[in-house]
């Protein structure tokens, strides 16, 4: 079930009867488009999450933790302005749709009392969170600032007159018809047709609530009180996650009846929606704030895979360098028939059984300045081989490792990105904003933690600082280490120095979960103990050495 418009109606049932009455404590923005305002309500604090994230728009009550940006944004300036201290009149969904409002009282700097209102617009790509007067409908700012150019009906500027998306002419199912009826005896032997009719009669049903009800209407004995039976379950709700036909994990606020698998129940739609988007979100939100570090990497990686065309080009050029010494040897033996002016000369070659050979001459240059301009252009050559193999290493170097990184961002949680962006700025591809000597230094976040079935701790470094911290801070040297073979993945610590050999096993398939073999079913896993691994001077984070390993073949799973 998407967030549709019934699950708003829910959502706001349930909203209503914990934050009404509520004042707001704090206002973040941890994310983009995201608002995060932690309401004090009945002796608790509650973190109301507002989402205007096109991939995963929503309202709800989140335990899920967050990290603050260093510095607010002005949209947040704004929203504690005139939002702190203000308390929650009421929670208001617009007909069936997906809009919800959320009514404040708020006293102005005067020391009147106003009331504002927060929408927030459940809409995919156009999701919105707009805060405005209720008394003249100007708009005082937006998450997402929609101009003129963008939408010719809705302007959503700060200072212009709020307007409501346009409506759509459906019937509000909340509101007593009976179409629900003449849809049945239209489309009584296909419930997939009548689903359809349903979504196209009536406000806010997505596909699945469409689904549900046609199946239950045509399975009724008593139509009027199955489709009021089925309305009532949104005000009190059955917060339910389960797997549909396809084995696409889904979630309800109902306890479906068909096309359901794994049912699980919650206390709540906002612990359901914690468990449904705890995994896709926290990776979304992820690349959402690397965004920037993996431009910076793509553009090095672009530049250092042309580098590398190039050098190996000059590596298949080098190889011919014993063809200009040997040219150089034959014009000295036989410098004697060289005449000034020659363009090419014909001469048997003495390292190929005096077969003849044609060689090139610069007609400007004398007979010895021709034959050291072959010997100048051998020495050239194979000079420049060390130099472009250093490079050349140097470069791949660089390859793996940006790759690596582009491995771990896509494991990474949103505390962990913090920890990359400084790895790149200490190791020069982001310029450190101010000046370097007013940086603060900060410590990498902690390592992940799992645990063996029988219950030894494992720890997995999500990024090259909790690499370094893990194997030569935390670790004890007779643990053992692991780490996926040929590879980019997270050093892996085994804490027991004597594990068995199940624990070894469930060690080596929590490695290969964190590697870029994470979607094989077979990959080589290296371990051996913390005391033999070796960091060389002047590597770069996350970098070892080792010799002495054993290796495991195994598929990736966490325990």
């Amino acid at each position: 079930m998407a967030f549709d418009g019934l699950f708003t109606h829910a959502m706001v049932h349930e909203l209503n009867a914990t934050l009404a009455g509520g004042r707001i404590a704090k206002i973040n923005q941890p994310y983009p488009l995201e608002l995060l305002m932690v309401i004090r309500a009945n002796r608790h604090n509650y973190p109301l999450l507002l989402s205007a994230n096109p991939a995963y728009p929503r309202v709800q009550i989140t335990q899920i933790p967050y990290q603050n940006p260093a510095n607010p944004s002005n949209f947040t300036m704004t929203m504690r302005k005139y939002l702190d201290g203000a308390i929650i009149d009421e929670i208001k969904q617009v007909d069936n749709d997906r809009i919800i409002q959320i009514f404040f009282q708020h006293r102005d700097e005067l020391g009147d009392l106003q009331t504002l209102i927060l929408q927030i617009e459940i809409m995919a790509r156009h999701s919105n969170i707009i805060l405005f007067q209720a008394a003249d409908h100007k708009i005082i700012d937006t998450i997402k600032h929609v101009g003129s150019d963008q939408n010719r009906v809705r302007t959503l500027l700060p200072g212009t007159t709020f307007i409501m998306p346009p409506k759509q002419a459906r019937t509000n199912p909340f509101l007593p018809n009976q179409h629900y009826s003449d849809l049945v005896r239209q489309f009584k032997d296909d419930p997939r047709e009548l689903a359809k009719a349903l979504q196209n009669q009536y406000q806010g049903f997505g596909s699945d609530s469409a689904l549900e009800l046609a199946h239950r209407l045509l399975t009724s004995d008593h139509l009027p009180s199955t489709y009021e039976n089925f309305l009532a379950t949104f005000n009190q709700t059955h917060a339910t996650l389960y797997e549909n036909e396809r084995g696409k994990l889904n979630f309800a606020a109902f306890t479906p009846t068909i096309n359901y698998k794994h049912p699980r129940s919650f206390d709540s739609l906002s612990d359901l929606l914690d468990a449904f988007y705890a995994d896709k979100a926290e990776r979304d939100r992820s690349k959402e704030l690397a965004g920037q570090v993996i431009k910076v990497i793509n553009n090095v990686l672009k530049k250092d895979r042309r580098k590398v065309k190039k050098l190996n080009q000059e590596l298949d050029d080098a190889k011919t360098a014993d063809q200009y010494r040997i040219n150089g040897e034959i014009l000295t033996t036989y410098l004697h028939q060289l005449q000034p002016g020659m363009t090419e000369i014909e001469l048997p070659n003495f390292y190929a059984n005096n077969e003849p050979i044609t060689i090139s001459l610069a007609p400007e240059l004398s007979p010895s300045r021709n034959a050291q301009r072959y010997f100048t252009k051998y020495n050239k050559l194979k000079t420049s081989v060390d130099y472009v193999n250093e490079q050349l290493a140097l470069t791949n170097q660089e390859i793996d490792y940006l790759s690596a990184i582009l491995s771990q961002i896509d494991l990474a949680a949103p505390a962990d990105i913090q920890d990359i962006r400084l790895e790149l700025q200490e190791q020069g591809y982001i310029k450190q904003k101010g000046s370097s000597k007013k940086q603060r230094k900060t410590k990498p976040s902690q390592p992940s933690e799992y645990q063996t079935s029988s219950g030894i701790p494992v720890l997995v470094g999500k990024n090259n600082r909790q690499n370094d911290q893990l194997t030569f801070k935390i670790a004890n040297k007779n643990e053992l280490w692991f780490h996926v073979k040929d590879l980019p993945g997270s050093h892996v610590v085994l804490r027991s120095t004597s594990p068995s050999d199940e624990e070894i096993q469930e060690a080596a398939e929590i490695a290969a979960y964190f590697s870029k073999g994470r979607d094989s079913s077979h990959v080589q896993v290296d371990y051996l103990p913390i005391k033999a691994i070796h960091k060389p001077s002047g590597a770069r984070p996350g970098f070892v050495t080792f010799r002495g390993q054993t290796t495991l073949t195994v598929t990736p799973k966490l325990p």
